[in-house]
Parts: structure tokens; C-alpha cells; sequence
């Protein structure tokens, strides 16, 4: 996943998240390269150093993921921290995307 032209992502990161891209010297917006078949957003923040176990939220071309869903050149990512007020939780999906992972893990467990 290196930085250039063709087949990029755009990724932002958000919240308390920005440590991992200031400890790399990373920007909070950047663009990566993916394979054309795409790949997860789990593997994306392993690849940028961002524990999966903190971010709460993915969101891609402005709508809530699994960050076990894939993302694919062209779109854009974003990576959000725990600490949503619960009531935007539900609204904007994260609730639900956040049972599905708990079910993922748990099943590959």
C-alpha cells in the first residue's frame, strides 16, 4: 500500500486516532494504493499502524462499514475512535456495524 497515482484510497482518521499517524509523521488525510480486487479496512489500519481494536467506526464514501468490508481503489475511508455520544451510534449505523464485527470475531475465534 504505497502512496501514488491509480489505484488509491483516500483515508482520513479522525479523533484520538491521529496519535498513530503523528508517531509516523503520517498526515491525517492520505492516499494509499490497493490491489484492484480491493481490501479490508481492518488490513488498511494494520497497514498504517492503527489498532483495530480502537477504531469504533469505518466509514466509506460517507456511509457506515464493517471493517471487515472492503474498500476498493477510488473510495474513501474514514476511521473513527470510540467515543461517539450513543444516540449518533444508532442514527448513523455504527450500533449495528459494531454487532456484526463483535459476530465476525467471534466466529473466527
Amino acid at each position: 500500500m504505497e502512496t501514488g497515482k491509480g489505484q488509491t484510497v483516500t483515508i482520513r482518521v479522525f479523533g484520538f486516532l491521529r496519535r498513530y499517524m503523528d508517531e509516523q509523521g503520517l498526515p491525517y488525510t492520505l492516499e494509499r494504493n490497493v490491489p484492484g480486487e480491493g481490501c479490508t479496512a481492518h488490513e488498511i489500519a494494520r497497514r498504517l499502524a492503527i489498532p483495530p481494536e480502537k477504531i469504533e467506526a469505518v466509514f466509506r464514501n460517507g456511509g457506515v462499514i464493517n471493517i471487515y468490508d472492503t474498500i476498493f481503489p477510488g473510495e474513501r475511508v474514514g476511521f473513527f475512535p470510540y467515543g461517539t455520544p450513543g444516540p449518533y451510534r444508532v442514527f448513523l449505523g455504527m450500533a449495528r456495524e459494531n454487532r456484526e464485527r463483535t459476530r465476525r470475531e467471534t466466529k473466527v475465534n
